[in-house]
């Protein structure tokens, strides 16, 4: 059982999903054979990330799933987690990440709110924290961050990693256990200056705070290098996730906290 939340929306953001939808419907018309030839390439990305960790205990997710009470996450971030370019929410990766975690605890009941927001930063991220994430008073907090620092030209400095610090920090003071989730691994991401750096940061502060990471980048480098191509898992921007990127994505994070929350 469970239940998403949807984000709230920017105008913004709400004329950037239109445009998406539109490019989509257009290419989905024209082009059905080539998702009936990718159908498969969600399971193959799975099946190269069996052993995916997040490095780190969860202890009120894992007290709440032992209990039985409601287990309440919450995902903050930026178009990644609104799930840009994907015309349903349930292809959202929050909503697949639910829908796994509830297949795999059978007996637990899992919200999720997405608080997602198109073009966001790590400092506007942090800027909505009190709205968006304590104000739903959450078990687990799926923190989504970093490409929007480095792929429009942005060079991560220590002043960054500081933000990003006392994010994580004022996450725990809510209780809260803490998955951060780092960048994608693609063309815009890798072409930007910025993005080991940026990538170190998310690394070095996950172990320095002691919460959990969820490595989509590591994710989808490992497909890439079994055989899946990059296309089934990155869009025609060269940024965000396709249905089988985001599907891969919600189910090996499922899965990772599944097992981290034993």
């Amino acid at each position: 059982m469970g239940r998403i939340i949807l984000p709230c929306v920017s105008r913004t953001a709400r004329t950037i999903a239109s445009i998406g939808a539109a490019v989509i419907v257009g290419l989905s018309s024209t082009a059905p054979s080539q998702a009936q030839n990718e159908a498969s390439s969600g399971e193959r990305c799975l099946a190269a990330n069996l052993d995916v960790s997040l490095g780190a205990q969860l202890p009120r997710t894992a007290a709440r799933l032992r209990s039985g009470a409601p287990l309440k996450i919450v995902a903050i971030g930026s178009s990644s987690t609104v799930g840009l370019w994907v015309l349903r929410s349930a292809a959202t990766y929050p909503e697949v990440m639910r829908r796994e975690l509830s297949r795999l605890r059978s007996n637990a009941t899992i919200d999720v709110i997405n608080s997602g927001r198109v073009g966001d930063t790590i400092p506007n991220n942090i800027a909505r924290f009190e709205r968006d994430v304590f104000a739903h008073t959450p078990d687990l907090v799926i923190w989504q961050l970093g490409t929007n620092d480095v792929a429009w030209g942005g060079r991560p400095d220590q002043g960054l990693k500081r933000n990003v610090v006392e994010g994580v920090r004022a996450l725990k003071a809510g209780s809260a256990d803490v998955v951060l989730m780092d960048l994608q691994y693609a063309p815009q991401v890798l072409a930007s200056a910025g993005y080991s750096t940026m990538e170190d940061i998310i690394i070095d502060v996950a172990k320095q705070e002691r919460v959990g990471l969820f490595s989509r980048f590591a994710l989808m480098r490992n497909s890439v290098s079994a055989g899946v191509a990059q296309s089934a898992l990155v869009t025609w921007d060269g940024l965000h996730n396709t249905a089988d990127g985001y599907d891969c994505i919600g189910r090996a994070l499922a899965r990772a906290i599944s097992t981290s929350a034993r």
